[in-house]
């Protein structure tokens, strides 16, 4: 059976490394082996000691100091040097013989979905059997608003990488229980959502964002919202029954 190829994905500070490294936790805690992947060439420290660093191939610092540029602009050059770099960082990933990638992506969203590199990327490093981990903010998801911002980034993020994508609420431990079944109705409803923001607020911002969620669901962007807990390894049963789902019709990896 072909190898999953997981992609977390998501906002700065949406907790994306520390996802990689807490899934990796839980699924060796269920016998399954996985292979973490870093993609940032600029990350700082990472939690966790990855298994693929694309820093053993670019480095942002060194990017910036050999083009003269700063962070912003190393960070567009590396991108696509991560790309012209890809069939090698493939050629390694093939010799594991693992359950799972999981992929954690650059800090800044935008340079994964927007630059058509990122396309070049999956196609590479995982062609069909991919599928992307989309972070919801916490913070930003608990009101209305904030979550059909979610929501829209998401949807972007679907429609460039074409790719299975799976809604994650992170962090789901900082939230009350309150905000976590609101989280969740709007994920299934859109008129409870609609309502939710009619009720928020009548401003403009507001209108903008019911017509938005309107023309999200002519697009059937909707998708129930996994919440996960990092910190307390908790809602990965409910990932990787969701990532099998739509991967492999719901199959289980053979132990």
């Amino acid at each position: 059976m072909p190898t999953n190829h997981l992609y977390f994905l998501g906002t700065a500070g949406s907790g994306k490394s520390t996802m990689t490294h807490a899934f990796q936790v839980w699924l060796q805690n269920q016998g399954y082996d996985s292979v973490t992947v870093n993609l940032d060439p600029g990350a700082d420290e990472l939690l966790y000691p990855p298994d693929v660093d694309v820093r053993d191939w670019i480095r942002l610092s060194e990017v910036m100091s050999e083009y003269g540029l700063g962070p912003n602009g190393a960070q567009v050059v590396a991108a696509d040097m991560l790309a012209l770099n890809v069939k090698e960082i493939s050629q390694v990933l093939a010799e594991y013989d693992t359950d799972y990638f999981l992929i954690d992506t650059p800090g800044q969203m935008e340079l994964f979905t927007f630059r058509q590199s990122s396309r070049i990327i999956i196609d590479e490093l995982s062609g069909e059997n991919a599928v992307i981990g989309f972070l919801f903010d916490p913070q930003v998801a608990r009101t209305p608003n904030g979550y059909v911002t979610s929501l829209m980034l998401a949807a972007t993020a679907h429609f460039r990488l074409q790719r299975p994508m799976v809604s994650v609420l992170a962090k789901a431990d900082s939230l009350r229980e309150t905000d976590l079944e609101r989280i969740a109705l709007w994920s299934q409803d859109f008129y409870a959502l609609m309502n939710a923001l009619l009720d928020e607020s009548i401003e403009a911002q507001t209108q903008v964002s019911v017509e938005f969620l309107q023309a999200l669901e002519s697009l059937g962007a909707g998708r129930p919202v996994v919440p996960v807990s990092s910190d307390e390894l908790q809602g990965f049963e409910d990932l990787y029954n969701t990532v099998q789902q739509v991967l492999r019709g719901g199959e289980d990896i053979e132990r």
